[in-house]
């Protein structure tokens, strides 16, 4: 698996798996050219998918295929990390495409002439995956950028339906997404999911759903299952590791060291400077 400051990416074709349905948080960023016929889940609704479309995935947004019709290869997908974006220009219109903000769209259906277009740049997209050439992943991020533009220019509104024990689904699904924000990484990357509010908009769910689920499931509030995993975090990284007070409260979301001081001596009666002392018992 590549680290956070190598880049990857993949061109492949999709194979299709009868009835098969699991929640995925990939590790990758993906957009697949979708030519099976399946329901596509998302926390706690569904769309049937019945006719070719563009689906995008964010590694932070859960989601599910359950394909209904037999196929062989059905499609062609690219995946890629954070780092083979971030080589692109983040001012550009990739910021605001489906892959980046959460608001848009994840599946873009499509018309005959759209779907010839784009299996064509998903041909050349595979063709140059494998061709020796230094400069292809500009190439690779220029088709990726074209077939992103297809897709939004289509502009259409998805109809989703709510699905059967969806208040449970969406618990474990807020557990599950919980649970993916750890361990941290320093200095890459720091928490970016720290309130309830910040969990709802990943899950498409409205806050108080997912609160009243939550609390229904496990007994406990969101809010404070979210404290107890972000003091567990910090607790962790104060006895067990060589990064400073400073350096664990920014991972962790805190804009200053003295709110993290405060936040744990809080939650465990003991200063972060009394923690560091435990590393060694």
């Amino acid at each position: 698996m590549p680290n956070a400051n190598e880049e990857y990416v993949d061109v492949s074709p999709n194979k299709c798996h009868i009835g098969k349905t699991s929640f995925s948080y990939r590790d990758f960023y993906k957009v697949a050219l979708v030519l099976d016929i399946g329901k596509l889940y998302y926390a706690d609704k569904w769309i049937m998918v019945d006719r070719p479309a563009i689906l995008f995935s964010n590694p932070l947004i859960p989601y599910a295929w359950e394909a209904i019709e037999a196929g062989k290869e059905r499609g062609i997908y690219c995946i890629f990390n954070e780092f083979f974006l971030k080589t692109s220009d983040r001012n550009s219109s990739l910021a605001e495409s489906p892959l980046l903000d959460i608001t848009k769209e994840r599946i873009y259906f499509l018309d005959d002439s759209t779907v010839e277009r784009v299996q064509e740049l998903f041909r050349k997209m595979e063709e140059e995956f494998h061709s020796s050439y230094a400069g292809k992943s500009d190439i690779l991020r220029s088709y990726l950028h074209i077939i992103i533009h297809e897709a939004m220019k289509l502009q259409t509104k998805s109809v989703y339906l709510p699905q059967k024990n969806a208040g449970q689904r969406t618990a474990e699904l807020f557990l599950t997404l919980l649970e993916r924000q750890f361990p941290v990484e320093i200095p890459q990357r720091a928490l970016t999911l720290k309130t309830a509010n910040d969990y709802a908009e990943r899950l498409s769910v409205h806050v108080n759903h997912l609160n009243r689920v939550v609390k229904s499931t496990t007994g406990r509030t969101t809010s404070t299952l979210i404290t107890h995993r972000i003091v567990q975090e910090g607790v962790q990284l104060l006895q067990h590791s060589s990064y400073s007070v400073a350096e664990i409260a920014y991972a962790l979301g805190f804009e200053e060291p003295a709110s993290f001081s405060n936040f744990i001596k809080k939650h465990t009666n003991i200063s972060p400077t009394a923690h560091r002392t435990l590393q060694a018992v």
